[in-house]
């Protein structure tokens, strides 16, 4: 589902990849389909990567990555234990910029302490 608030488009239907769901192959092997994609970039935030890809909040700095739209529930539950919620990662609200511009509200998974502690 996907309504205009102001400028920003919330897209509840729709996830901002950025590691290893890049990958056509990859994401259709987790989430048994291929979905609709298009690139995005995520601001201010940098990727890292230990023994999985982060994010982290960093002033200035962009992500790029894609924009998977047409998700429904079951896929989010697929994903959800895809990405270990919630001992590695959370899933919240972010907002990107697709490729035409369009400001996105999206959902995002972002690393838990466990992800990005020192070794």
């Amino acid at each position: 589902m996907k309504e205009k608030q102001g400028r920003v488009v919330r897209a509840s239907s729709s996830l901002f990849v950025y590691g290893s769901l890049v990958d056509a192959a990859h994401r259709t092997e987790i989430i048994g389909r291929e979905v609709e994609n298009i690139p995005a970039t995520i601001e201010g935030y940098e990727r890292g990567r230990k023994r999985h890809f982060y994010l982290r909040k960093c002033h200035g700095s962009r992500v790029d990555g894609l924009l998977l739209n047409g998700l429904d529930a079951a896929d989010f539950d697929v994903l959800d234990k895809y990405e270990e919620i919630p001992e590695l990662y959370t899933r919240e609200l972010a907002e990107v910029v697709d490729e035409r511009g369009v400001h996105v509200r999206c959902w995002v998974y972002l690393p838990t302490e466990r992800v990005i502690a020192p070794d």
